[in-house]
């Protein structure tokens, strides 16, 4: 148990492994003992195979239920798809590719489908490569149904995993972190963010679904992120700006104790927020007794970006727990709390984000769906007799690289001639004694399970082959030969994806890393400056500009996702890559807060020599921008940043003379956001000369 917990610390491999070794062969014996009808086995076998052992749900036990009930009746409908088209074999090579897919790129709009992609793909595959005409549907419904009714069984009463979310619990802690920093005490806030930074970026999806609930969250990661960054290592000096420092820190903890308790009644938040308020009222007052000496407003800037990213803290946190308070008649009615979209136009948009060329979520989901189509169609032309095991061993190594997807091969390979080995021996040995073989079966399963989560792809590959050679003598007596027809058709399928990744985007993700945080970078800082246009002259609120900034961040999270996920060395440190990634929500994040500090009071009252003067130095730092993202491209060297310019900020100070004070401080404290991007400029520059010479 030790060993085990070192190498699967939740267990959840474990639980994931013994919840199949006990259903899977029960589910098999009742179709092949009971029943006696070798399709309803085979597909009970194959069912729980997929719901139980390839995927694994988290949150509440409802949340759970209702996704495996989602996954079951999904599958049945592709049984039946599958088993129509596999009499043709143009329209069976055609239906895998389409609903491959489909089943890979619908990965991007929720944890749940990206969670429940691979359990999908097989519930296709396995009918569209088991030529039969439409009178076996119902067996084979049969048996993925007994598999579907025994994955429920299992998910609610064998070891059921308790709740969590580590996105939550991780959030929780950062926030009671940053906000023992903002009291001026000793805090380990940056240990704490960093580890909400590694738990959302440890699985190759965004680790949220489509409830309401979900998606605030989520939105809570980028955000402490950048307070951290923010947050003053020492309280500023201004009495004003120390006291938004402390209101902020309540709001905060609020914030974490809601966050643990959602059922609480949010009316503590709430005070906190409104003493929040009232305390940037304040500052924002003693800012104006400090004009006309923009310098000396430093720390009142500060203090307003920090109580603006708190703030939208403090309003996720309210829109997760108000969406987890309704009730169940609520949820099914939709009834959401205002501030967020439905989950169909979040959906909407989180696909709309990656329907680009240069997405490398829409790059895989093509290179997925051409391989899988390919396999059928290369397993059907050469009459294999295990057709499915084709495209199985093609899933099984198909990556985004054509070298990781090499790799894959030689592993995958090695792995099959060992479980062929073991099980050739094994089934030599026993011979015609099947009492011997189903209790081999149990064992056999809970090791196919563990083994690729807790030794490596190759035993796994190596305990699956040993599996199947158990579960086809079972089904017929056959012998060690079985194990031959495995090992060829598991070749013919890595071949496939070999070929497939050679000509399909072969470089991998790190060079749409390179490509999605040049795009990022163009995007967000467009953004900014739009915002400062629209509060400094009183232009358009920058709506496409806002649109495409989060589209461009979202396909950016899910390539440096895949690099992160990607077999085999990576040539980018991660400390730059993260440094570069991070430097994208600091741009994103300053637009929003420009265009909060203008949208909410109105920028008729800017005057139109400093608007002009702060629109200008917009245009500027976004001219920058461009040419680093073109530096992150290979298009042209990193820039150098820029140094601070004095005169210009002269000039905005003659161009405030006679301004009203409000409107001054605003347009001060809009300078100050693009200081901040310049200031930015100096840390990205270093990890993006590492990220152009590798």
């Amino acid at each position: 148990m030790n060993w085990l917990r070192r190498h699967d610390p939740m267990l959840s491999a474990l639980r994931r492994a013994t919840r199949t070794a006990i259903v899977m062969p029960a589910m098999f014996a009742l179709g092949k003992q009971v029943i006696g009808n070798p399709t309803v086995a085979t597909f009970a076998a194959f069912g729980s195979f997929a719901m139980l052992l390839l995927v694994d749900f988290a949150g509440p036990m409802r949340s759970r239920l209702q996704a495996q009930a989602a996954l079951a009746l999904t599958g049945a409908v592709f049984v039946c798809f599958g088993t129509l088209a596999s009499q043709t074999t143009w329209l069976a090579a055609l239906a895998m590719a389409v609903v491959a897919f489909g089943v890979l790129f619908a990965g991007v709009v929720s944890s749940v489908l990206a969670a429940a992609t691979t359990s999908l793909l097989v519930a296709f595959t396995l009918p569209v490569t088991l030529p039969g005409p439409a009178s076996s549907i119902p067996d084979r419904l049969a048996g993925w149904g007994l598999a579907s009714g025994g994955a429920l069984l299992a998910v609610a009463l064998l070891w059921p995993a308790p709740a969590r979310d580590p996105v939550r619990s991780a959030a929780i802690r950062a926030c009671r972190a940053l906000a023992t920093r903002l009291r001026g005490a000793a805090s380990e806030a940056g240990e704490a963010v960093k580890a909400l930074h590694d738990v959302f970026f440890a699985t190759p999806y965004r680790p949220t679904g489509l409830s309401t609930a979900a998606r605030s969250v989520v939105r809570l990661v980028d955000e402490l992120k950048w307070l951290d960054s923010i947050v003053p290592a020492d309280v500023p000096a201004a009495r004003g700006a120390g006291t938004v420092c402390g209101a902020a820190a309540a709001v905060l903890e609020r914030g974490a104790d809601l966050l643990d308790a959602p059922a609480l009644p949010p009316d503590g938040l709430h005070r906190a927020l409104e003493e929040l308020r009232a305390r940037l009222a304040e500052l924002e007052r003693e800012a104006m007794r400090m004009l006309p000496a923009p310098s000396s407003l430093d720390p009142t800037f500060r203090a307003h970006e920090l109580s603006y990213v708190v703030s939208q803290i403090a309003g996720n946190i309210d829109l997760a727990a108000a969406a987890e308070r309704r009730s169940w008649l609520e949820q099914l009615l939709g009834r959401r709390p205002s501030g967020l979209t439905s989950p169909l136009s979040a959906a909407h948009e989180r696909a709309g984000a990656h329907v680009e060329r240069s997405s490398l979520w829409l790059q895989n989901s093509v290179r997925g769906a051409v391989a899988l189509g390919l396999a059928v169609l290369v397993a059907d032309l050469s009459n294999v007799q295990h057709a499915f095991w084709v495209v199985l061993g093609t899933l099984s190594v198909l990556r985004s690289n054509a070298l990781s997807t090499g790799q894959g091969v030689l592993q995958g390979v090695l792995g099959t001639l060992a479980g062929f080995v073991v099980g050739a021996v094994l089934v030599s040995l026993i011979g015609t004694n099947t009492a011997l073989l189903w209790v081999l079966l149990p064992p056999a399963v809970l090791f196919a399970g563990l083994a690729p989560a807790t030794i490596s792809f190759a035993a796994g590959q190596a305990a699956f082959t040993l599996v199947l050679l158990i579960l086809f003598n079972l089904l017929a007596l056959q012998g060690w030969e079985v194990g031959l027809v495995r090992i060829e058709d598991v070749l013919l399928g890595c071949a496939v994806s070999l070929l497939v990744g050679l000509l399909f985007w072969p470089r991998g993700a790190s060079t749409a890393l390179g490509r999605a945080l040049s795009a990022a970078y163009v995007d967000s800082a467009a953004y900014l400056a739009a915002a400062v246009r629209f509060g400094a002259l009183r232009g358009a609120p920058p709506s496409a500009e806002a649109a495409r900034a989060a589209a461009a961040s979202r396909r950016l999270d899910d390539t440096f996702r895949s690099y992160l996920a990607e077999r085999g060395a990576k040539p980018l440190p991660l400390a730059d890559v993260t440094s570069l990634v991070t430097g994208v929500v600091g741009l994103r994040l300053a637009g929003d807060a420009v265009l909060d500090l203008w949208r909410e009071r109105g920028s008729d009252g800017a005057a139109d020599p400093a608007g002009r003067e702060l629109a200008a130095s917009g245009e500027r730092m976004a001219v920058w921008y461009d040419g680093f993202a073109a530096s992150l491209d290979g298009d042209r060297p990193v820039p150098e940043p820029v140094t601070r310019d004095e005169l210009a900020e002269r000039r905005l100070v003659d161009a405030l003379d006679g301004e009203a004070g409000d409107t001054a401080v605003r347009l001060i404290w809009t300078g100050d956001h693009l200081d901040a991007a310049r200031r930015l400029q100096a840390t990205l520059a270093g990890p993006a000369r590492t990220l152009s010479g590798a």
